[in-house]
């Protein structure tokens, strides 16, 4: 709990819901933890909506919405999220870039020069509305996968289902996605695509190369025409985990 508050506080970010800030929570420290030690190891932690937040995205493609939990609630799920990371990420395939320890984009895009050496055609891939869209049932058995501890599953479940808040109050029920910004978003990502498309990658064109960031992804092909039958695949694929690819922003480029 201790660590997980040393991240949240070291990350900052803006106030949830109660509109509780960083400096009012270490206000009480010590009370504040309690509490939510005290209801997550009796099971009867609850979270909070989840306060959305609209912001542009680049060029003026629209308006991406950010769930921003509650200071206690971003300790509570980071305690989950560094239980769920220490097991999962030593298997995450070596070319998954996105929200990993010692991991950056431009890693990605290092290795993404040296393929284009060597491979002339690529698909440039992204995925509709990723997290808006994940399945629960599915972002559910990948983590049921990865753990016995019922603990971790109870609030996973708990954090998927919880409501957005938007400025008027109104309260947004959803069915499927995790909030973009919350703690525990980035590793059920990187979980979910672990089984998605990783692994699937793996099986279905092993001699075929790729990068990952989250929802993005460069595929390296040695033709258009293989570049076109895995995207053909690929879009089955997606269809077949409740998923689609952008029909905008994936591409085949030479």
């Amino acid at each position: 709990m201790w660590e997980a508050w040393e991240r949240v506080r070291a990350n900052r970010g803006a106030p949830g819901v109660d509109g509780k800030t960083i400096a009012a929570f270490e206000a009480d420290l010590k009370g504040n933890l309690y509490k939510v030690w005290n209801r997550m190891s009796s099971g009867s932690y609850f979270p909070p909506a989840v306060r959305a937040v609209e912001i542009p995205k680049a060029h003026g493609t629209g308006i991406r919405v950010l769930g921003v939990p509650t200071v206690a609630d971003r300790v509570a799920q980071t305690v989950v999220a560094r239980e769920l990371e220490k097991r999962v990420d030593p298997a995450f395939h070596p070319d998954s870039y996105g929200y990993r320890p010692n991991r950056s984009a431009l890693d990605a895009v290092a290795r993404c020069r040296q393929r284009c050496r060597r491979a002339n055609w690529v698909i440039d891939l992204d995925i509709t509305k990723f997290f808006d869209s994940v399945p629960w049932d599915l972002a559910i058995k990948a983590v049921e996968a990865n753990t016995e501890l019922p603990w971790v599953v109870l609030y996973v479940k708990r954090w998927l289902e919880a409501p957005l808040q938007h400025a008027d109050k109104s309260l947004q029920i959803r069915d499927r996605g995790t909030p973009q910004g919350s703690a525990v978003s980035p590793v059920l990502a990187n979980l979910f695509l672990h089984y998605a498309f990783d692994l699937w990658m793996a099986r279905e064109f092993p001699r075929v190369e790729f990068e990952r960031y989250v929802d993005d992804a460069v595929v390296h092909c040695v033709s258009e025409a293989q570049a076109r039958t895995v995207l053909a695949a690929l879009r089955e694929r997606m269809a077949q985990v409740g998923l689609e690819l952008h029909p905008d922003k994936t591409r085949i480029v030479y």
